[in-house]
């Protein structure tokens, strides 16, 4: 059996590329819904936020007053408008190795095809994939898509 290696997802939305990332990146905190399994840890979570630059963190914020809490992530391709690139941890996955996500923001028609990329699965064990693979990034992503419809 060949294991699979990615999660992937789409949804087309009705903005330009860099406003879908813009509204994916910087207004994070204002689509990211609090629902089973979305934060580490739903007792300390005050919001969500990136650090817009290659190297910057990619945070799940438990203190409100220094925006400090759990790094989901590291930046790896931060393209405004094309890319963003991210290693990933979660309490519920193995500590090791770090998966990693891609969301690319691709024109069409008049609006963005947002397509994410949840890799290095083939490196952890199958049952962690397989429970994954079914829920993964679903909720989320429609979270996303709504907001943009009603911003």
């Amino acid at each position: 059996m060949t294991r699979p290696g990615a999660i992937l997802r789409s949804i087309d939305v009705a903005v330009d590329p860099q406003t879908a990332f813009d509204a994916f990146t910087a207004e994070i905190g204002l689509w990211y819904r609090s629902l089973p399994f979305a934060w580490n840890d739903p007792a300390r979570a005050v919001g969500i936020r990136f650090e817009p630059r290659v190297g910057g963190r990619w945070l799940e914020v438990w203190d409100e007053a220094t925006g400090e809490g759990y790094e989901i992530g590291r930046i790896l391709a931060w393209e405004p408008g094309a890319r963003l690139v991210t290693t990933y941890r979660n309490i519920y996955l193995p500590p090791e190795p770090l998966t990693e996500i891609e969301v690319r923001f691709d024109a069409i028609g008049k609006g963005t095809r947002v397509s994410l990329e949840h890799r290095g699965w083939d490196r952890l064990p199958l049952e962690v994939f397989t429970t994954w693979s079914g829920r993964a990034w679903l909720a989320l992503f429609h979270a996303y898509q709504d907001y943009l419809a009603t911003r």
